[in-house]
């Protein structure tokens, strides 16, 4: 980059998203024994897939500038009052939350709650969210989210596959199901050998003897409230899953699905409090009966015990995750929708049963106001609805038109029919206006609360009457209800969190500004093309740049996590290969080391697994994998391998590899979850990969949330490009609800790259394997560094083994995990890849001080781990068996150790001023599992009066 250039001028972002200053660089690189950083990547990256792609991305502006430029793209979206409806509605969060939460590093940039003494905040929130979940559905567990209302009917699905326990293959489904749920379960059904068989929702005699499940909404795409007694009736009769898709705002007003036959039961919680963002990110939620608690898909968070007998949260029946469960796993979720799900819940606190009530009340109100004074005026609408109706017209198009030039999106249903749905915005005034554009006459009286709902169906059953969601009536308290909970966490905003292969950086406030303006929040996913033109634009930046990158020419961005874009690539595979007329293609080749989502992927893709084997060295076994080529070879649809490797090493073998698969027909998959140690450097298309999915949410800055949200978009080569999902005819169809799936989280990584430019990119990347090869060297003397490549180098990562101290002490990676919550850390990943150990990523966002903060806690760990092996103390008797230190534990009057308390509750350098206490000591796993608890226990509803 030329020196002289403007951008020297002034004081550029990508200073800021570094670490290390180019003194720390120099510190650095002095102790490897390297004289540049250039120097160091020519060592560590094989010479034969080294390349600069980048040439061509725009120069960096610094943080002023792109918020002007992108505020003027923003600006290119036209905000018309969409009343479109589908499962997407304008709703008012409530500035408390979106202060607090939303824009709070405390709660967007923690990470997903693996360790729970450190997460009592955020997990505690989750747990509210299945609450509020429970109670709404009336089923017993729900989850603590999924990706979004699609992908939520898929799992349901396969779940009901699963339960039903028979050689059945077909799938029911109700012709009143939102169609984008419809196109989603398509999709995921096709690979599956899944037959879906629509049937008419108000049909009367039904049988469902041939399936293995049914799914039906509880008020149809046409708003009216479907009966579902009969429907229930035939399940119960075939012995076969029912699942109702529900609007859990509706759910106020109308009996739980749980109480009316459900067995599952889902939805979108977008009404709470969630912006539309032109489609997401959104949680949406899943709840089911007892029985089927371990066919569960995502995440469920439970109450456990502590080492000091007190309650505590963590994330229970942890087995069926798919990192541990691999082709196992009930389905591939990885990336929840955590962030979200937290706001849901607050929303909820927020307006209590009340106030919840009140809004569900009101909504009902206008649209009765709408209803009855289109009736009086001749027009033909649905005789039941909760907020949506559809109304018969003479001509569709004529209407759709006058009223958009008016200032309203209607949708049209067909050309004598247009639906609109009222929300949360809607007001008298407004509602007074759109009678006044369809000619009718304002009919005006007192409404009941359930004016037009089945009266069969309403809800008898009390709610949410647990006190977290009544007693917080003014603001004082739940902002230090929220500031309680996020001070009980650890995240970014408080230190280093060195998590292997998840990228835990910077994100930082000026890309986060733009997800809170209006012209990118309130966009609805299904308005007119003519109406997203910035998102459009902001679509087409971000693809031409992430093509850049990549060295691969299709980008497809709607994924709403990794896993989720591992199967639309491995989905585009499928769909190539079965288009020249090799259907028989249906091997999947692993690495050993691969992520567990990958295996899990590629059996829902409906491939068959088979595991390659990985050599001393941790690179992929050439002669194992030319053996299996040899033995499947025709059968071979693809290879999946993550680059760098997920034992932290580029291996220089990786192009033969493709090439052993490529001569075969076959296809190579790249799991770009370690994308951040190419950028610069080198690329997939270069390598040879064929397809590959990418982590917005980690390499391009998109925050975790604790859990969520994320993007997985998918790179191609040119001869997959007509197979991505939604693409064409030839296309698998789409993979997520909206067409762009989280599209308002797309602001983010556009800002980024645009701030960071082609130096700042690759930058980025020589800093985070500049980083990790620092720690790697520090922690040698003291532990055992796994892999280290054929020169001695790692990645942008690195594995420390403690099998052998375990082996010599009984000091597990799970005790020195806990021992560093002490020193205020959170802890790498644990035994994985590889059991007994941990895997460090300091990224490029990590300053020489915090990496050496941390060296300096494992090496003092280090100091108490040879105390007993030198038998100064038993390992009951150490600090690791005990971490980690509450306060209430050091400050107790009996100290019952061999230890000091300062020792015990100020390790090594720890400060005595800024010291993070964890709010529980080691939660016990095993009880939170044998006794399952979810949910928050209901108390006596004549506790709190609920507005009739």
């Amino acid at each position: 980059m030329n020196r002289n250039s403007d951008i020297f001028l002034r004081d550029p972002f990508f200073r800021r998203h570094m670490g290390p200053s180019e003194n720390d660089q120099k510190l650095m690189l002095e102790s490897l024994g390297e004289d540049s950083l250039d120097e160091l990547m020519k060592k560590i990256v094989p010479t034969n897939i080294q390349v600069n792609s980048l040439s061509k991305l725009p120069n960096p502006i610094d943080e002023h500038q792109m918020l002007q430029e992108l505020e003027s793209i923003s600006k290119k979206n036209k905000l018309i009052r969409s009343l479109i409806g589908d499962g997407f509605y304008q709703t008012l969060m409530p500035s408390v939350i979106k202060r607090n939460i939303l824009e709070n590093p405390a709660w967007y940039s923690a990470y997903t709650p693996y360790q729970p003494e450190i997460s009592q905040g955020r997990l505690e929130a989750l747990f509210n969210f299945q609450t509020l979940i429970v109670e709404l559905t009336g089923l017993p567990i729900a989850n603590a989210s999924l990706l979004d209302e699609g992908s939520a009917c898929a799992e349901a699905m396969i779940l009901s596959q699963r339960a039903c326990k028979s050689n059945r293959k077909r799938f029911y489904i109700a012709d009143n199901l939102f169609n984008h749920c419809k196109n989603v379960l398509i999709t995921r059904a096709l690979p599956l050998d899944i037959e879906l068989v629509p049937f008419e929702a108000k049909q009367k005699m039904l049988t469902f003897i041939d399936a293995f499940g049914v799914i039906a909404p509880y008020i149809g795409a046409d708003g009216e409230v479907s009966d579902i007694s009969q429907i229930n009736k035939a399940t119960k009769d075939a012995n076969i899953p029912l699942t109702i898709t529900a609007d859990p705002l509706s759910l106020i007003l109308l009996e739980s699905p749980g109480k009316l036959g459900a067995d599952i039961c889902l939805g979108n919680t977008q009404r709470f409090g969630i912006p539309m963002g032109f489609g997401g990110p959104h949680a949406a939620f899943f709840s089911v009966i007892e029985k089927y608690k371990r066919l569960l898909p995502g995440r469920l968070i439970g109450k456990s015990i502590d080492s000091e007998g007190r309650s505590g949260f963590r994330l229970t029946l942890q087995t069926r995750e798919q990192h541990i469960r691999r082709d196992k796993a009930t389905s591939n979720i990885c990336t929840a929708q955590a962030l979200l799900a937290n706001l849901a819940s607050f929303y909820a606190i927020y307006h209590g049963p009340k106030g919840l009530k009140l809004i569900a009340n009101r909504i009902h109100k206008l649209t009765c106001l709408l209803a009855t004074s289109l009736e009086v005026s001749g027009y033909k609408i649905n005789k039941t609805f909760f907020d949506t109706l559809s109304i018969s017209v003479n001509d569709s198009k004529k209407v759709i038109k006058k009223f958009l030039k008016a200032g309203f999106n209607l949708k049209e249903i067909d050309t004598r029919t247009v639906k609109l749905s009222l929300d949360e915005a809607s007001t008298k005034k407004e509602v007074k206006c759109l009678i006044k554009l369809f000619d009718a006459k304002i009919i005006e009286k007192e409404y009941s609360t359930n004016e037009r709902l089945p009266r069969p169906y309403l809800r008898k059953s009390s709610f949410l009457t647990q006190p977290i969601f009544n007693e917080f009536v003014s603001e004082t308290e739940i902002m230090r209800y929220m500031r309680r909970l996020g001070d009980r966490d650890l995240a970014l905003d408080r230190t280093m969190i060195p998590l292997g292969s998840c990228t835990m950086k910077l994100n930082a406030a000026s890309e986060m500004i733009p997800i809170s303006w209006d012209h990118l929040s309130n966009l609805h996913p299904f308005c007119p093309q003519s109406q997203a033109k910035g998102f459009k634009k902001i679509e087409q930046d971000l693809c031409n740049w992430i093509s850049q990158i990549t060295g691969l020419p299709g980008v497809y961005l709607a994924p709403n996590s990794g896993a989720q874009g591992e199967l639309a690539g491995l989905l585009a595979i499928r769909a190539y290969q079965q288009s020249i007329g090799q259907e028989q293609r249906n091997i999947c080749l692993i690495p050993s080391s691969s992520h567990g989502t990958n295996p899990a992927s590629a059996i829902v893709a409906g491939l068959r697994v088979i595991i390659i084997k990985c050599d001393a060295e941790g690179d992929i076994d050439l002669d194992d994998l030319r053996k299996n080529v040899s033995q499947y070879g025709n059968q071979l649809a693809c290879f999946m391998v993550t680059y760098p490797s997920t034992h932290g090493v580029f291996e220089e073998t990786v192009k033969i590899a493709c090439e052993i698969i490529h001569k075969t027909g076959g296809q190579v998959y790249m799991d770009g979850a370690n994308l951040n140690a190419q950028i610069g450097l080198t690329n997939p298309g270069y390598i040879g990969f064929d397809v590959a999915h990418l982590n917005l949410h980690k390499t391009f800055c998109i925050p975790h949330g604790g859990g969520g949200p994320g993007i997985g978009p998918i790179v191609m080569e040119k001869h997959l490009i007509p197979f991505i999902p939604g693409n064409s005819k030839n296309s698998v169809g789409l993979i997520t609800s909206a067409p762009l799936g989280s599209a308002l989280l797309l602001a983010i990584p556009w800002a980024y790259i645009k701030m960071m430019g082609a130096h700042g990119l690759s930058l980025a990347t020589k800093n985070a394997i500049l980083n990790s090869n620092y720690i790697a060297k520090r922690l040698a003397g003291e532990y055992r560094i796994l892999y280290s490549g054929k020169h001695g180098w790692v990645a942008h990562e690195c594995i420390v083994d403690i099998r052998p101290i375990t082996k010599e002490t009984g000091v597990t990676v799970e005790d020195i995990a806990k021992r560093l919550i002490d020193f205020g850390f959170h802890a790498p990943t644990m035994s994985w890849p590889v059991p007994g150990t941990f895997m460090i990523e300091p990224t490029e966002s990590e300053s020489l001080i915090e990496i050496d903060r941390f060296c300096n806690a494992m090496i003092e760990i280090r100091k108490e781990i040879r105390e007993i092996e030198r038998n100064q103390l038993s390992y009951a008797e150490s600090t690791l068996a005990q971490a980690p230190f509450t306060m209430r534990m050091v400050t107790e009057q009996e100290w019952p150790h061999k230890f000091s308390r300062k020792k015990a509750a100020f390790p090594g350098n720890v400060s005595q001023v800024d010291r993070y206490w964890p709010p529980n000591s080691r939660i016990d796993n095993a009880y939170g599992d044998r006794n399952l608890v979810c949910s928050c226990e209901a108390i006596d509803i004549q506790k709190f009066t609920l507005v009739s």
